[in-house]
């Protein structure tokens, strides 16, 4: 594998990273693989930024598995496909004799990372794991970068021109089965996108509806 370096910022050289990419690699389709990538790189590139200390290895491992709960060998039937790829990282790790602590930071990032206001306030490794996707999917902090490195950061992991519509289908297609895990975050609104006749929990009907 060939390690690109973006402003001192690399994809760890380390036995872990290896197993990492190369699992994700076999498991994910190109188009999350490369996401993946990119999230990595715009989170660290942003955590170099805001002059915060965090385990490269760690991110990377919660920016390579963050999706993995969209893919079929990984999805439950019941559980956010946030939380999906929280227990995949989790059971690697723990394969690989990772302290619990840090298996847990990793847990959590994933987790959080379609949740908007809190992970920013929390853990490096969990505040930029969620930057990071945020900035390749939904381009906030956009210019916090130099040209030259989204253009670095896409050579190495390419971005192709129909990312935008790309991601939402991989979004749809890998949580569809389950519409009622999409509660209370923003995949409800994924599924509104692609197909009307889904109608995700309401949480005041739940109010209204409940026993008291």
């Amino acid at each position: 594998m060939t390690i690109t370096t973006i402003e001192g910022i690399s994809i760890p050289d380390t036995k872990l990273a290896h197993e990492v990419t190369e699992l994700v690699r076999d498991t994910e389709s190109p188009l999350l693989f490369n996401h993946s990538s990119r999230v990595y790189y715009f989170a660290a590139l942003a955590g170099k930024r805001r002059g915060l200390k965090f385990d490269p290895e760690l991110l990377y491992a919660g920016a390579m598995f963050h999706d993995m709960g969209l893919t079929h060998q990984h999805s439950s039937q019941t559980e956010r496909f946030e939380v999906d790829g929280a227990n995949t990282a989790r059971d690697f790790l723990r394969s690989r004799g990772i302290a619990q602590s840090d298996i847990d930071t990793v847990w959590t990032a994933i987790a959080l990372h379609t949740t908007p206001g809190i992970p920013e306030h929390m853990h490096p490794v969990v505040a930029l794991l969620t930057a990071g996707v945020e900035m390749d999917v939904l381009g906030l902090g956009y210019s916090g970068f130099t040209v030259a490195e989204r253009e670095a950061v896409v050579e190495a992991h390419p971005r192709p021109a129909t990312f935008k519509e790309d991601i939402i289908q991989a979004f749809y297609d890998g949580i569809k089965h389950k519409p009622e895990t999409t509660f209370g975050n923003v995949k409800a609104d994924v599924l509104a996108d692609k197909d009307p006749h889904i109608h995700p929990i309401n949480f005041c009907s739940v109010i209204r509806g409940s026993a008291w």
